[in-house]
């Protein structure tokens, strides 16, 4: 390196010669501060993946509709091992909190506490899907619902769990069976407190009460992917109208639907996943602030992901697989492609300018010493 120093210490590399060889060199690295800065700004923050779960379940609940059992057994829902087993089981998949299905009663509101503390000691994120209609599917009483939410408020909102968003956000199910005049009754005296979705299940329907609610979450478990006439383009209006007012859209991504034991004819099947994947890629390019996955432990309808008898831990895989995949740049999602993205397109660029600017100085540095 003396040696070097001496040679060109009487000749200065910005001689002209030199000089288009240093600002090409200048220039290429400018390009890659800027672009690695794109790449940074480029990268989104993930969308939350929320889980649809229900606490509803007692030791006889496993007698009744089901084809398919937990792999934890035929628990209870206040059993606190097996909840912090779902919260463990579904971080490790890439879920970053439950939608928990509620109304005020003394046995659900014990089980949320529970869940409450569990998840804030996982650091594990809750939502609210409020049980507006009863198991007639009738609406209850609006004095009930607004009573109801006024008792989460004041025992519930202020925990860390429900911080997702700037305030906890509560899904209002079934509120296409209420009045706009009862929908208002309820959320005027709320929105200070809570972000309250509706729960419509079409752009007009949501409309309806736009300006009373603040977002969407549509429960779309039934719906074949691979049959329903303009399936991603209901989505994407969903989506597009939501955010026009503003408000928060929870996107809805099921893994399959069999509700014939209860009375329902719709079979959508599991297709070893395929199903699951193919419904979150359409969530995704509907822009959601967040995704509705139907569900943790729906075994009714099975719908569920929780690992069970029938199928192990097949669906928190195939989760896990998806979320790795989607994180780095939803919006561009494509299981076909999964090098298709934007940070890693970025980051491919960011590195060809690095190379092509070692390979400008060094040349330049070979000129130099060549002709000393």
């Amino acid at each position: 390196m003396k040696g070097f120093a001496r040679r060109t210490s009487d000749r200065s590399l910005w001689e002209p010669r030199f000089r288009p060889w240093l600002i090409a060199a200048m220039l290429l690295q400018a390009m890659c501060i800027a672009e690695s800065g794109r790449v940074m700004a480029a990268a989104p923050e993930p969308i939350p993946v929320l889980a649809y779960y229900y606490i509803w379940f007692d030791a006889n609940s496993w007698n009744r509709a089901k084809i398919d059992y937990p792999l934890l057994g035929r628990y209870s829902s206040d059993d606190a091992n097996v909840m912090r087993q779902h919260i463990q089981w579904a971080k490790a998949a890439g879920i970053n909190g439950f939608i928990v299905s509620w109304k005020s009663t003394e046995k659900l509101n014990r089980r949320l506490e529970q869940m409450i503390d569990l998840a804030e000691a996982e650091d594990f994120k809750l939502v609210i899907i409020y049980q507006g209609l009863d198991f007639e599917r009738n609406p209850l009483p609006v004095e009930r619902v607004a009573t109801d939410l006024e008792y989460f408020v004041d025992h519930y909102a202020n925990y860390a769990a429900f911080d997702l968003f700037e305030k906890p956000v509560v899904i209002w199910s079934g509120t296409w069976k209420f009045s706009r005049d009862q929908v208002a009754s309820v959320t005027a005296g709320l929105q200070d407190y809570l972000l309250i979705l509706a729960s419509e299940k079409n752009t007009k329907g949501y409309e309806r009460l736009a300006d009373l609610v603040d977002g969407n979450a549509y429960y779309w478990s039934s719906v074949n992917p691979d049959t329903f006439p303009g399936y991603a383009e209901k989505m994407t209006a969903m989506g597009e109208a939501i955010h026009a007012n503003a408000g928060l859209w929870i996107a809805p991504v099921a893994a399959a639907f069999d509700a014939r034991l209860i009375g329902g004819t719709t079979v959508v099947e599991r297709k070893d996943g395929e199903t699951l994947q193919k419904e979150m890629n359409t969530a995704l390019q509907s822009s959601p602030d967040a995704i509705g996955l139907i569900s943790w432990n729906e075994f009714s309808e099975n719908s569920h992901i929780e690992p069970s008898e029938n199928y192990g831990h097949r669906y928190l895989d195939v989760l896990a697989n998806i979320n790795s995949a989607v994180s780095p740049a939803i919006g561009n999602f494509d299981s076909s492609e999964p090098g298709n993205t934007i940070q890693e397109m970025g980051t491919s660029r960011v590195i060809a300018l690095g190379i092509i600017l070692a390979l400008t100085i060094m040349g330049v540095v070979m000129i130099a010493r060549r002709n000393d």
